[in-house]
């Protein structure tokens, strides 16, 4: 089989412009909007040995294979999810689909259920459609609350030993920030410098706020750790837990990254306060995470309601300022949000819907495999250029219409130039863990 040697070509294949590096002379399509430029691939030990105008290839003894125009994408990568959260929705469904029932049955969940083999066997479970589906790196949040943080996180580190020849783990800790000004938090801080992980938490508008927003800056720059919050996830316009953290980034002169997700109030402000916050984001050098499908699910949401607005950020208005703006799926099948599959594809999917990413497309593709991977500190990864390493997903879809127009579960995965098992996990998997 072609994706099975250590040498061949892909031709005519359409790449997105934004994701390519290097190359020669180029052939854009007609059509503005997509952005795609046919070309022409060489892949060799692992790598892309030649990336070149479509059509320069010749025949020779070097298979090859004639992709008619069908699109080629590096990997995903995921900067925002809940992997020890994932798929308990069929032992602790949401009962109304609102965010404070949906606190209740994880904490439920995880009191009676959150044994190590447990947290394993979930997280695992996402992390084999993850890369089923042609995702590469993950980060993802870990509630770490008294002794459930020991048990997650040693959890964490053996799935990232196990897992790091096909997928690279980030972890960060979640707990309310007021965590972090007792002892408790000390210890926690601590643990997350020795697994190697970010610092991190959600932010509700409180009194007390500032002072632990100082204390949480303190304990990274101490420990040099990176930050990653949970901001605004809901739509009242008096919440600007955004701007303090960005305030705060600036004030500390924090040399290290701050990542901040949700940041769903921004879209209900005032458009001089939104502009404020924009600003002040950029000045601290703070990368955005926006999770649209689990917001959509569960913001605006009343019994028998109709939801009035959609619950992302203001995705185009943070871009244009030129903030990266990453994309990321969050919750998967648990009590925030009972759908998704830990595919890139339908976070992209989605989010082109949801927030208008298209008309044109530009270079959004970028926000679930090139931007995110920069944010997580991954040099070069979701770039597609000569010398890159051949991890690349292959669409018959030729263009972004018919790319996201079907499900595209025919594609096909190449890690180091070879296809994987893209068999996904039967659910049947973890049905002794209360499931069935």
């Amino acid at each position: 089989m072609l994706f099975d040697s250590d040498h061949y070509w892909l031709r005519n294949a359409h790449v997105p412009l934004s994701l390519m590096v290097g190359g020669s002379k180029w052939t854009p399509r007609k059509l503005p909007t997509d952005q795609l430029l046919c070309v022409d691939l060489e892949i060799q030990d692992g790598k892309i040995a030649t990336l070149t105008a479509a059509g320069t290839f010749m025949s020779s003894s070097v298979p090859s294979i004639d992709l008619e125009k069908g699109m080629v994408l590096s990997c995903f990568s995921e900067l925002h999810t809940h992997l020890d959260k994932g798929h308990i929705w069929e032992r602790s469904p949401n009962p109304d689909g609102s965010f404070d029932a949906a606190l209740l049955a994880v904490s439920r969940d995880s009191r009676k259920y959150w044994n190590a083999e447990d947290v394993y066997r979930r997280m695992e479970f996402g992390l084999k459609c993850s890369y089923a589906h042609g995702t590469k790196a993950i980060r993802t949040h870990i509630d770490s609350f008294g002794k459930q943080a020991t048990i997650s996180w040693n959890v964490f580190d053996e799935l990232r030993s196990k897992w790091a020849d096909r997928i690279t783990l980030q972890a960060v800790a979640l707990v309310s920030l007021d965590y972090y000004m007792t002892p408790a938090g000390e210890k926690l801080a601590d643990l997350v410098a020795k697994m190697g992980g970010f610092l991190g938490g959600v932010a509700f508008t409180n009194p007390d706020l500032e002072a632990q927003l100082e204390q949480v800056f303190q304990m990274a720059k101490a420990r040099k750790l990176n930050l990653d919050f949970h901001v605004d996830e809901n739509s009242e316009v008096d919440s600007i837990c955004l701007r303090l953290i960005a305030e705060a980034t600036i004030r500390h002169k924090y040399k290290g990254k701050v990542v901040c997700g949700h940041c769903c109030s921004l879209s209900v402000q005032p458009e001089d306060e939104k502009n404020k916050t924009i600003a002040l984001v950029k000045k601290a050098g703070i990368a955005i995470v926006s999770l649209p499908m689990c917001n959509l699910y569960l913001q605006d949401r009343a019994s028998a309601k109709t939801p009035a607005w959609r619950g992302v950020t203001q995705l185009h208005e943070l871009k244009k300022a030129g903030i990266p703006v990453t994309l990321s799926s969050d919750n998967c099948r648990d009590s925030f949000h009972a759908f998704g599959d830990h595919d890139g594809l339908e976070v992209f999917n989605m989010s082109v819907r949801i927030a208008h990413l298209d008309r044109p497309y530009g270079d959004w593709i970028n926000s679930v495999t090139l931007t995110p991977a920069e944010v997580m500190g991954l040099e070069y990864w979701g770039q597609i250029g000569a010398e890159m390493p051949a991890d690349l997903i292959i669409f018959k879809a030729r263009t972004y219409s018919e790319l996201l127009s079907r499900s595209q579960h025919d594609r096909i995965v190449l890690r180091s130039g070879k296809s994987i098992d893209q068999t996904l996990p039967k659910y049947s998997e973890l049905d002794d863990l209360g499931m069935s």
